[in-house]
């Protein structure tokens, strides 16, 4: 049986499905949380004060249906250089996002059957896997959602797109049909390339 203590991971985050399967009773849990003032960030999620803790994985942890997107995404692939005032994720239509938004999140919604499309697995910083659009569906996504990006991350985003050489333009065509943008992504496409 692990001890409690083993269970925190290097980022400070502690989950109690992880105490129940090791056979840790919930009474000795939260006596360990209380005791060294973790902190309740989700359901079944906790941080400790003393740790930095991995938002993105944090994030992913209280919303396991939602994608890394956006704004974290366009960062994380180095198209943009600030780093996000808020975290963003996209979830389906229907998706309860309320606690989300009272909690500072940017929440995006698609189709449901769109949700999976261009979808990865990225490393954090601290090590963890997270869900994440890779960058072509990030780039379709910034198209589809201009009026809500500032215009020099717009700009530095598509810049920064077009001479990377990981792109992958017929990838892009693609989500763009897929989303019913694929003439503006082509116009955006021809007066940058």
């Amino acid at each position: 049986m692990k001890s409690i203590e083993q269970l925190v991971d290097p980022s400070g985050v502690i989950l109690t499905r992880d105490a129940e399967e090791s056979g840790i009773s919930k009474y000795a849990l939260y006596a360990f949380l209380e005791k060294n003032s973790f902190e309740k960030v989700g359901q079944g999620i906790y941080v400790s004060p003393t740790a930095w803790a991995d938002e993105l994985y944090i994030l992913s942890l209280r919303c396991p249906k939602g994608v890394i997107s956006h704004d974290e995404a366009l960062y994380h692939y180095g198209l943009i250089d600030r780093e996000p005032l808020q975290r963003t994720i996209t979830v389906y239509t229907g998706y309860s996002t309320s606690r989300l938004t009272r909690g500072g999140i940017k929440v995006f919604t698609v189709k449901k059957e769109l949700l999976g499309l261009g979808k990865i697995v990225v490393s954090t910083s601290f090590g963890h896997n997270i869900p994440m659009y890779d960058m072509d569906r990030t780039i379709c996504d910034l198209i589809r959602n201009r009026s809500r990006f500032e215009i020099q991350d717009y700009q530095m985003a598509l810049q920064s797109y077009i001479r990377n050489k990981n792109k992958d333009l017929n990838k892009l065509m693609g989500y763009a049909k897929a989303f019913h943008v694929d003439a503006k992504v082509r116009e955006y496409m021809e007066v940058m390339l």
